[in-house]
Formats: C-alpha cells, structure tokens, sequence
C-alpha cells in the first residue's frame, strides 16, 4: 500500500518492517494486524488491516512520530 501525506510517501513496499502484532488467525472476521514501518528517510508508520469485523475493516496507513513509537511499541 501507498500514500502520500504532507509530501511524505508511505509505502509498504518500499519500507522496512520494524515491528508487528496479529490478532487472531487468517480468515477471522475480527483478527487484524498493525504493522510498524520505517521508511529510507527515517519516518515511521503503521499499517493496519484486519477482517471485515475487526477495528481495522481496511487497509490503513497512519504515520506516528519517532518519539511516540516505543510507546506504540510497548502498548502491545
């Protein structure tokens, strides 16, 4: 997935997976999965996506700053 937000591009394909938490199994309507992204210029994001009754129904992406990213962190 791409976006583009404030002139910064975020793109799961190009990033690097820095951290990632599932919930649930494939194929569970409430399983869903956040993913923590850090791209070449040192932004980080996460990308979420998650069964049609999960909190995450469609693909996101949301960036978050660098100093708020352990507490992302430890929060799972």
């Amino acid at each position: 997935m791409r976006k583009v937000m404030d002139g910064a591009v975020y793109d799961t394909s190009c990033a690097v997976i820095d951290k990632k938490f599932t919930s649930g199994v494939p194929g569970d309507p409430y399983g869903y999965e956040e993913t923590l992204y850090i791209t070449k210029d040192g932004l980080y994001f996460i990308y979420t996506n998650g069964g049609y009754k999960s909190k995450y129904p469609r693909e996101s992406i949301t960036p978050i700053d660098k100093a708020d990213v352990r507490a992302w962190v430890l929060s799972r």
